[in-house]
């Protein structure tokens, strides 16, 4: 009998080839050959990004140091339209104040309507599905001028609302014609318009276990103690998402202040909102250098505002993952 060779073991433990491995202290070169073919898929928002934001801004930038008119060529006048801006235009600063009037009224009850109706989906059997749909539909439709336009019709002179008012007792004469009551009509408008911060809200309802609730049951807490210790605290990222968003998007409103004021922000400026008095400066009055101003004053006070309340949100905002 002939013996057999044992197995080829060193063979097995051979190392591997040079080229295989990496030296000590020296790093892999990184493969860019690749990075062709993700550069021509990105060109088109790229290209996007740069045509219709930057080199837009970086123009505007210029022309808020001019005087332009659309017609003449730009010329430079330094920082006086900033100036004419903060001490010469009282018009500016109403415009101002009717903002930040209808930030504060309508982000807070377009916030609480959009949570209240969010509670009460979130506890429905059936047809959740049907009235998440229809009360979402406003937020589709409600940013529309055909909408703006009927709702100005409703609490015009006359109109709808102005009818059951007086069905009442309660004679206004229409809310677009009285100054006290015309930046109302937005706000309503606005507020009209919560389907989508209620979906949002209902996510995170969802989100909430449902023995947390049972826990607090245990320790004796009612359905109060529950919304205000455990779903609030337990929903604040996304209470917080929902303000950020709806304060930012309710300082740039347009549409419903120049459909509802006929483009002229009446009466008495009660519905001249920024973004409406900023319209009329540049493409009525031809003061493109003054608008522009107004948009970069605008862009710096939204960035503040947003800071701000990225910074106090450290006090009332809990994530899941945070440790005590």
């Amino acid at each position: 009998m002939t013996a057999q060779a044992p197995p080829p073991a060193a063979a097995a433990e051979r190392p591997a080839p040079a080229r295989d491995r990496a030296a000590p202290g020296r790093r892999r070169p990184v493969r860019r050959e690749r990075q062709g073919p993700a550069y021509i898929f990105l060109s088109p928002w790229i290209l996007g990004v740069v045509l219709l934001t930057l080199a837009p801004m970086a123009v505007s930038l210029y022309l808020s140091f001019t005087d332009y008119n659309l017609f003449d060529p730009p010329k430079w006048v330094g920082l006086r339209n900033y100036a004419e801006m903060f001490t010469e235009d009282p018009r500016y600063w109403r415009s101002v104040g009717t903002t930040l009037l209808y930030v504060v009224v309508a982000v807070p009850l377009k916030l609480a309507l959009a949570l209240g109706v969010a509670l009460l989906l979130n506890s429905m059997r059936t047809g959740k599905g049907f009235y998440r749909s229809a009360f979402y539909a406003p937020s589709l439709l409600g940013a529309s001028m055909s909408i703006a336009l009927v709702w100005r019709a409703l609490f015009n002179d006359g109109g709808t609302v102005d009818e059951l008012l007086s069905g009442v007792g309660i004679n206004t004469g229409g809310w677009v014609a009285d100054p006290d009551l015309a930046v109302f009509v937005v706000v309503l408008l606005t507020v009209w318009q919560f389907g989508a911060p209620m979906v949002i809200f209902l996510a995170g309802l969802q989100q909430i276990p449902t023995d947390v609730y049972e826990a607090a049951a245990l320790d004796g807490a009612g359905r109060w103690r529950q919304f205000v210790s455990v779903t609030l605290p337990m929903l604040s990222p996304v209470l917080f998402f929902n303000l950020v968003l709806e304060t930012i998007q309710s300082f740039q409103v347009f549409t419903p202040a120049f459909a509802i004021s006929a483009g002229k922000g009446g009466p008495a400026d009660s519905t001249n909102f920024y973004t409406l008095y900023l319209y009329e400066r540049g493409f009525s009055a031809s003061h493109m250098g003054y608008a522009s101003a107004m948009a970069w004053v605008l862009l710096l006070a939204i960035g503040a505002v947003t800071v701000v309340l990225f910074r106090t949100s450290r006090s009332w905002v809990f994530y899941a993952n945070e440790e005590g």
